[in-house]
């Protein structure tokens, strides 16, 4: 249980750091308590995306991973990121990804930053 709350600790602070650096991504509510309940939200579904969707994709892909050395991992993760914001949207939260390029660099930053923020944050069950 302390691993998911970990886990999903470093994805609303990965997802923070998104919509921090880029514009074209966005999280907005009425006021800061709305908007830190939404980042978690958004934060969990994330989280279940890549749980769950992500590793189906990554098994059909596998040749792309392999010819493009890893590098599928990018659109992969903007993939994620983008269905992420339609489930945001299809549960009426309030984030988006505006395009594809940005879901790229927005999955780069979510990437890096999650994974500083695993090797800080405990991880032990």
């Amino acid at each position: 249980m302390k691993n998911f709350v970990v886990k999903t600790i470093a994805n609303a602070g990965a997802l923070a750091v998104a919509i921090w650096l880029l514009q074209d991504i966005t999280l907005t509510g009425d006021d800061t308590g709305r908007e830190v309940l939404t980042l978690i939200v958004v934060a969990l579904l994330f989280g279940l995306v890549n749980s769950v969707v992500k590793p189906v994709v990554q098994l059909l892909t596998l040749p792309l991973f392999i010819l493009t050395l890893g590098l599928v991992t990018l659109v992969v993760n903007a993939l994620m990121l983008m269905l992420t914001s339609w489930l945001a949207g299809v549960f009426d939260l309030s984030f988006h990804v505006d395009g594809f390029w940005t879901a790229v660099l927005g999955g780069l930053i979510i990437s890096v930053v999650s994974w500083a923020l695993n090797v800080v944050l405990p991880d032990n069950d």
